[in-house]
């Protein structure tokens, strides 16, 4: 299935309780999420009950909120590679933390798995997937610009603020730019999995194609910035960000979040 940048601002726009929450309370909401389960135990096995928990609780989230599920595993199986290719090595890795290793296979060459490599790699891709899918609902939720004005009202520097602002309005104009690049290739029966075509002619028509984009996003930058100059930009100019109240509502759901985060940890 084929998922463009457009389909996945889309879902940052429909209607529910999650979407209607203030950007400030869900980034804090992410943000405690991501710090607690960073320092869960490493080595211990109800960490993965109490993470197991968090994700189911986070999937329910997504299903309230009336995400799309294709699109939001596929935004997870995206860093599946990342995560799952770390935690896959800990079985044959010993860690300089773990005192004591148990041997569970010799694979000869002085290679083995240890139950407590396999049981560190295992907490380490559950975290992983804890923390993505939190991500993943934010981002899924929160509509960019409303997130660079949240993480502005949270503090953010005002140059990072404006630095993501221009990335963010400038994002979808590169992506169209690219988009008709890769329009014209098809047009002309460009391939890049093309077998009866020499791979080296292909890497150069890519690397055709990077560096047009790279100069057609210098030209727009460079427009961009003299018509800046032309309204009055200066390094003291300030970026108005709108001021919301946050509401009964907001603090309810955090509130569920911080006591499902206690009940996770003491009771468990």
């Amino acid at each position: 299935m084929h998922i463009t940048l457009y389909d996945i601002e889309r879902e940052s726009y429909k209607e529910s309780l999650l979407h209607r929450m203030d950007g400030r309370i869900k980034m804090l909401m992410t943000l405690v999420i991501i710090i607690y389960v960073v320092s869960l135990p490493r080595l211990d096995i109800v960490t993965i009950e109490r993470l197991g928990i968090l994700w189911l609780y986070l999937v329910a989230l997504i299903i309230v909120a009336g995400l799309n599920p294709v699109y939001a595993a596929a935004r997870i199986a995206i860093t599946l590679p990342f995560g799952l290719g770390v935690s896959i090595l800990q079985p044959f890795i010993r860690q300089p933390f773990i005192t004591e290793f148990n041997v569970l296979y010799k694979l000869g060459l002085g290679i083995s798995v240890t139950a407590e490599g396999l049981l560190f790699g295992s907490v380490l891709f559950a975290k992983f997937m804890v923390c993505v899918t939190a991500v993943v609902l934010l981002s899924s939720t929160t509509q960019m610009r409303d997130m660079v004005a949240s993480a502005r009202r949270l503090g953010l520097p005002s140059e990072l603020t404006l630095l993501f602002s221009m990335m963010i309005r400038y994002l979808f104009v590169f992506w169209g730019m690219l988009r008709r690049i890769r329009t014209a290739q098809k047009t002309r029966c460009f391939n890049i999995w093309n077998k009866n075509v020499p791979r080296r002619w292909i890497l150069e028509q890519i690397g055709y194609s990077i560096s047009s984009l790279f100069l057609r996003s210098y030209e727009q930058g460079e427009r961009t910035y003299y018509s800046m100059l032309c309204r009055a930009y200066s390094a003291d100019s300030q970026i108005c960000v709108v001021t919301q109240k946050v509401g009964a509502s907001d603090y309810m759901m955090f509130s569920v979040t911080l006591i499902l985060i206690g009940l996770v940890q003491f009771c468990i």
